[in-house]
C-alpha cells in the first residue's frame, strides 16, 4: 500500500488534501516490525512517534519485579506515541509488537516543522491527543469501580465494534492476545479471568474456543458491559 494511502486511514491526518499528504510521507520512514520486537523502551529519548500500518502493538509499563501492565492495544490506522513530543521529551511507555506488521515513523523535528506551516496538522494532533487522553480517562473509571465482569463485557463489545461476523444469530470474534496480557490490560489475574469467563458460559452469554469467543447473547453482554 502506498504511504499516502495509509495516512489517509490515520485520524491524524484526516481532513487534509493531497498536497499535505505528500509533505507527510515526504518525511515518513516505513519500518518492518517482526512479531515480539520492542519498538522503544520507557525512558528513552523520544525522537519521533509512529502510524501503525499493519499488525498489532501494545504501549506497557514493565515494573522492577519484571511483571507487564497492558495500558493500550495499538491498532492499524492509530497513531501512539505522539505524547512524547512534549513533557520531558521521553517514551513513557515500552511499545512491543503482538503480531508482525508496518509502522510509519515520523521524526519529531520534521513533524514539527510541517506542525509550524500548517494549522490542520496542529488542529488534528489536538484532537487525536484529546482521544486519547478520554481513553485512558475511561480506562481508569472502568479499573476503579467497574467489577472484572462488567471490564471484560465492555471489551468484548469494543471487539465486536471493531471487528466481528456475525452468522445465524451468533457473534463471532477472535482475541486480540493471549488470556495473561488480556488479564492485565483488565486490571486482574489470569485466575480471575478464567472464573469471569467460565461465569459467562455457563449463564449462556458467551463461549470460548481458544483464542475465539462465540457471543449467543449480545443484549446481556451489553448491559453487563454498562454496568
Amino acid at each position: 500500500m502506498e504511504t499516502a494511502d495509509i495516512l489517509k486511514k490515520s485520524l491524524l491526518f484526516s481532513g487534509l488534501d493531497d498536497g499535505n499528504l505528500g509533505e507527510v510521507a515526504a518525511i515518513a520512514t516505513r519500518r518492518s516490525i517482526a512479531k515480539g520486537e520492542t519498538l522503544f523502551s520507557e525512558g528513552e529519548p523520544a525522537n519521533g512517534f509512529y502510524l501503525l500500518a499493519s499488525g498489532g502493538m501494545k504501549l506497557c509499563k514493565i515494573s522492577p519485579d519484571g511483571r507487564e501492565k497492558v495500558l493500550h492495544f495499538v491498532h492499524p490506522g492509530e497513531t501512539f506515541a505522539e505524547a512524547a513530543f512534549f513533557g520531558d521529551g521521553r517514551y513513557p511507555a515500552e511499545a512491543r509488537a503482538i503480531d508482525k506488521g508496518e509502522a510509519l515513523f515520523f521524526p519529531r523535528e520534521a513533524f514539527m516543522g510541517l506542525l509550524e506551516r500548517n494549522p490542520q496538522f496542529s488542529l488534528n494532533l489536538i484532537v487525536s491527543l484529546s482521544l486519547l487522553l478520554r481513553r485512558f480517562a475511561r480506562q481508569i473509571e472502568e479499573l476503579s469501580f467497574a467489577e472484572v465482569p462488567a471490564r471484560l463485557a465492555a471489551y468484548l463489545c469494543e471487539l465486536i465494534e471493531r471487528k466481528s461476523t456475525t452468522f445465524q444469530g451468533k457473534t463471532y470474534l477472535e482475541l486480540e492476545m493471549k488470556k495473561g496480557e488480556l488479564a492485565s490490560r483488565l486490571g486482574t489475574v489470569s485466575e480471575t479471568l478464567s472464573r469471569t469467563l467460565r461465569k459467562l458460559r455457563e449463564e449462556g452469554i458467551i463461549e470460548v474456543e481458544g483464542s475465539r469467543v462465540i457471543v449467543y447473547d449480545l443484549k446481556r453482554l451489553r448491559e453487563l458491559a454498562e454496568r
